[in-house]
């Protein structure tokens, strides 16, 4: 059996876990999400309106804590996020390894079967990528998941009207006299810590990706100049990769100045939503 072909009950393993994986990202989270006090929440819509409700109780509280109506929705939203992240995490794995493997294929073979491999390289990157970014936006929903559940508050249903609007005026009015009631303190420490761990693991990433650009211009640079495709690939991600790292680098500088000065971005949020 040739390399070629050692390489397609893997690939095709890895592909189908990979779909599964994706079904289970897309089906699977608000199930586990699930139990005995959070039994309406299985609806986005009906999600929505529970936070909207809860949250214009807790502001009319005037305290810091939440109370359960708001705890219950919090807690469904965590583990929500949790599982998001552990799926999103798995898929990340299984398609650098099948992008690998694809690679590895492409690499020995040719004509259409080269064309079609290339594709499936691509694609198989691109999925990795945006699975990537779905990690990082499930873990600082995890770390703050009151903080992610606040854009709710905005878009629809309509939040034009009623208590909901009432409660958002009241807000942006703290906001611009420079109040701090205990609920609006709770807010801030969310929002900020929402794009703090943004800014963190988001920094991690850059710095992997920097370590893992420098290796692909390393094997460039020792790969005989004859295997001209090897040669190719390596480059072509050597220039990806770091490219990557720096819109990356943008998104972490912006969260690390929101997390540092967060009042012009809270208001902004309020006055205009997410």
């Amino acid at each position: 059996m040739t390399s070629t072909t050692s390489h397609e009950p893997a690939t095709k393993k890895l592909t189908v876990l990979a779909v599964a994986l994706i079904v289970a990202f897309v089906m699977a989270p608000a199930v586990m999400a699930r139990n005995a006090a959070t039994t309406d929440l299985g609806g986005q819509t009906r999600l929505i309106a529970a936070f909207r409700s809860a949250f214009i109780a807790y502001w009319g509280s005037g305290e810091g804590r939440f109370d359960s109506g708001l705890q219950r929705v919090v807690d469904y939203w965590f583990r929500y996020h949790a599982a998001k992240a552990l799926f999103a995490g798995a898929l990340v794995v299984v398609l650098v390894a099948l992008g690998v493997l694809i690679w590895r294929t492409f690499l020995r073979a040719g004509g259409l079967r080269a064309a079609a491999l290339a594709a499936g390289g691509v694609l198989a990157t691109a999925l990795a990528v945006v699975s990537l970014a779905a990690v990082m936006a499930n873990i600082h929903g995890l770390a703050a998941p009151f903080g992610s559940l606040l854009p709710m508050l905005f878009g629809a249903p309509s939040a034009s009207g009623g208590p909901l609007a009432d409660t958002l005026a009241q807000v942006r009015q703290q906001l611009a006299d420079g109040q701090n009631s205990p609920a609006l303190a709770v807010i801030t420490d969310d929002y900020v810590k929402f794009h703090a761990v943004m800014a963190v693991e988001g920094s991690i990433v850059v710095l992997v990706l920097v370590v893992l650009s420098v290796g692909l211009w390393r094997g460039f640079m020792r790969t005989d100049r004859a295997e001209r495709r090897t040669r190719r690939l390596l480059a072509a991600y050597g220039v990806f990769v770091p490219l990557l790292a720096l819109a990356l680098a943008v998104v972490v500088v912006a969260n690390a100045t929101t997390a540092a000065h967060p009042l012009p971005g809270l208001e902004g949020f309020f006055a205009s939503g997410w």
